[in-house]
This record gives structure tokens, sequence and C-alpha cells, in this order.
């Protein structure tokens, strides 16, 4: 059967599903997640959403999976326990649920299943695969601010990383710039399936976030042209944000009297302006403990709030700090001393930062650690583990779900396993935190979008169709 040889249009709507569902198209989302919701409020433009979201969930028939291992991110783990699903979402969980007339029954055979994963930081599509000139798309590193850029507008929805980012059990992705730039520009939040453009990936009603970099990254790219100091990455931000409240002060009185022309649209000062409105997400890299202090009395000079910190080597060291101000933390397990800023990482940074109440997610900043998120998570907690602080696998997996989801503004749509969220599920072969588990089974919004057993059922892309074993040739 030559599923995979057919145009993108065709992968886009069909190498996903079962084949008995292949002649079917895709349905629009139900309730709230049918309509884009960016959330502007007082829209500093005429048109201040130009690329909305098109995403409409594939086809799906009711499901119950029964007899596995729930950690729903939500509570304890539930064993041998059952979820049932419809219409895109999750409508019972527990020790057993009924069984819908006409509703598929996967045993899962006493192994797990786990809310879809969230990786906060990522780069695939941006920085496509392979790795080439052509394809490095990440850091506009042109001017220390780019507010203006959009990373969606890089992001190519044929990376063959993407359908790898999908079997790893990643149901959601936060894309963002680089890190060459004070200020790097929007982010997009996706969910990880097949589409044509990446508005079809675009995850309906999540808010835009802003990509800001501290320390060693921007003095370095800048050095000949500036800032090429800590001192100057300040002041850059200050100007900055300076500029944007004299920007949002126009529109502000504009939208209020609509006298005389509307002022003159700046697309940088547009993004930061919905920063200093609430409406935009602040996701700051930043490694050490004393600038992530300087970016908070930064932020707080300036009126807007800082969502997480990105790396965040040493946030055990402020992490009382950062849950006061109810920051998150989107961290490695293992990652430093790879550079000066970064010389003081610990492993049991996560375990701390979560001790002392901050919103810890594990995130990759890496195409193949985004594959093995659990297998980051795992690590994270047995470091915590060996340093005497208790790390159950209910709270390892908030930090690879429920938390990033709350990093994102989506909690209450996805990251945890509960009645009326999204049906983004994973099934693993065996306890994720293993590293021998690999995901089954794959489901976004209801949608089985990947099945490990069939290939059938294994997303590739235009890029791959040459490469690509018909199945039942397939080797493993």
């Amino acid at each position: 059967m030559r599923r995979f040889l057919v145009p993108l249009a065709a992968v886009t709507f069909i190498c996903a599903c079962a084949p008995s569902r292949s002649s079917q198209k895709p349905t629009p989302a139900t309730g709230k997640d049918s309509v884009p919701e960016v959330g502007l409020g007082a829209a500093s433009t005429p048109n201040s959403d130009p690329f909305p979201s098109t995403y409409v969930r594939f086809p799906s028939a009711p499901v119950v999976i029964r007899n596995v291992n729930i950690l729903t991110a939500a509570g304890p783990v539930i064993r041998n326990g059952a979820v049932s699903v419809a219409e895109g979402r999750i409508v019972a969980v527990g020790a057993t649920v009924d069984v819908p007339a006409g509703a598929a029954v996967i045993d899962g055979a006493g192994k797990y299943l786990t809310p879809g994963l969230i990786d906060t930081h990522s780069h695939v599509g941006a920085g496509g695969a392979p790795g080439t000139q052509a394809n490095s798309d990440v850091n506009e590193a042109t001017n220390p601010v780019t507010a203006q850029v959009w990373v969606e507008h890089s992001v190519w929805p044929q990376d063959p990383q993407l359908p790898r980012e999908l079997s790893g059990g990643v149901t959601t992705l936060q894309v963002l710039p680089g890190s060459a730039n004070l200020i790097g520009g929007r982010s997009a939040v996706l969910k990880v399936v097949p589409a044509r453009t990446v508005q079809g990936m675009k995850f309906p009603g999540a808010k835009y976030g802003l990509k800001m970099a501290c320390g060693e990254n921007p003095k370095r790219v800048y050095a000949t042209r500036g800032p090429s100091t800590r001192m100057g990455n300040v002041a850059g931000y200050r100007t900055a944000w300076i500029t944007a409240e004299g920007y949002k002060r126009r529109w502000d009185k504009w939208n209020k009297d609509k006298k005389g022309d509307p002022p003159v649209r700046d697309l940088g000062m547009e993004t930061l302006a919905e920063v200093l409105r609430g409406n935009i997400l602040v996701h700051n890299h930043c490694y050490r403990a004393d600038e992530m202090a300087q970016m908070i009395d930064i932020a707080r000079e300036f009126g807007y709030r800082i969502r997480a910190f990105h790396h965040g080597v040493e946030a055990y060291k402020l992490a009382d700090v950062l849950a006061r101000e109810q920051i998150g933390g989107s961290l490695w397990a293992d990652w430093g001393s790879f550079k000066m800023e970064s010389l003081d990482g610990v492993k049991a940074n996560a375990a701390l930062a979560d001790r002392a109440g901050v919103r810890v997610a594990i995130h990759s900043d890496d195409a193949s650690g985004s594959q093995r998120l659990t297998q980051e998570a795992a690590k994270a907690m047995a470091a915590g583990n060996i340093a005497g602080i208790a790390v159950t696998p209910e709270q390892a997996i908030k930090w690879v779900t429920i938390n990033p989801a709350w990093q994102l503004g989506i909690d209450d749509k996805v990251g945890s396993i509960e009645v009326g969220k999204n049906a983004d599920l994973v099934l693993w072969s065996a306890d994720p935190f293993s590293v021998y588990a690999r995901p089954e089974k794959v489901w976004v919004d209801g949608a089985m979008l990947y099945d490990r057993l069939d290939p059938r059922q294994q997303w590739r892309t235009d890029f791959e169709l040459g490469f690509v074993p018909l199945p039942g040739n397939v080797n493993r």
C-alpha cells in the first residue's frame, strides 16, 4: 500500500489516520477550540492577529483505553484504570469507566498512560533538518532588538524532526526564536500534527510568547556593534521598553478617542505593547540568579510579568523569589558548566526549585532531547532523590505536562488527564521514566496520530518520501 508516496496535501490528512478513515477530512474543533483566541484586548492595530490558527482536529471515533496505569498529572497514579475519549475530549477517567456504544476498546495490558508531553523550548521547524545554513532561520541577528519578527514565519511544516517529536510523545511545542538578541521576537505554540502550513499547526487560543535573552549571548553576538557588556544589555532592554510605553500610550489614546489619523504602525512596538497589556507571555533565556533578579526588576519597572525563565541553571539560588513572583522555571535536567554563566549548574536544580514552589518544566532546547523528555525528567528526579529531595513519579510527570502547559497559558485545555480536557494522550510500552520505555500510541485531540506497531500510522513528511520503506518492510 503506497500510503506515503503521495503529495503533501494528502500526507497531511491521510498518513496519520487509520486506513478505514483515510477518506475522511479533519473536522473542526468543537467548543472554544473552534475559534482562534489571542486575547489582544485593546488592539494596537486594526488587525492584531493577521495569522490566526486554522487548525482542525483529525477525525476520530470514541475510544476507551483500559487496564493501564494512569499518570494523570492531577493526582495519584490510577492503577489498572481506564480513560474514555469522545469528540476529541476526555469524558471519563477512573478505576472503571463505561464503554459507550460504538466505542473502540484498547487493552493497555498493564502499560502506562500519560498526558501528551509539552516542550516549552524548541527550535524545531525554524531550525529545520538537515542542519544547513539554508535551513537556519532561528536567529534574526541583525539588531539587538527584533521584536518585529514572528518565529512562525520561519517554521517549515515539512521538517522531518516534527514526526520524531510526535513519536517521542510530544503533542505540543513552543517554538522560539534563538537567543542571539536581547529581544528576539514572538514564539509560536504548535500542535505536533501534519499540516501544510504553520497556521494549520498553531494551537487555538494559545497566547504568543516573547523571547528575551540575557547574559553572554547578546553581548557576544553584538560585541563590535553593542551591547558588549551586561550593563549594555540592561540599557538595551530599558530603552526598548521606554519606546514601547510611548507607543502603547499613543495607540491606547487613539483607540479610546478615535480622533484624527491613527498612529503609524511599528511591528516591533506592537509586540512589546501587547506584552505591556498582558496579552503576550515573556519567556526569558537567563542562566545566572543575579541576572534573573535584574530581569524581575526591569519587568517591575515597566509593569509586565515574566512567565518563565528558560535554562535557569542557577534557579536553585533564587527559587524562593521565583515562587513568590509566580515565575516558572523551564529547566534542563543536567546541562551546565559548558560556558562561564552556566558554571554553577547543579543536577538537583529542578528538584530544588520544585520544592520551593516553582512551577518547573523540563525543556529540551534540542531536537534529540525533545524526543526523550521523560528520560530527561527521570534524570532530574533521580538527582533530586540523591540530594535528599523526594520526587515521586506523580510529581515528575508534571514537569513535562501540566507545568509546561501553565507556562504556555494552555493548562485549561491540556497537560493533565481530567474530564473535559483535550484528549492528548500517550500510551507507553513501560514506565515512561524508564530508559527502555517507548511511546506505542499517541493521540492528539482524541485522534490516534502515531502507532509504533503500525507503519501505516506513522507520519512522514514530503522531505522523507523517497526514503521511507513500504509497510511490511520496515526494519525496527
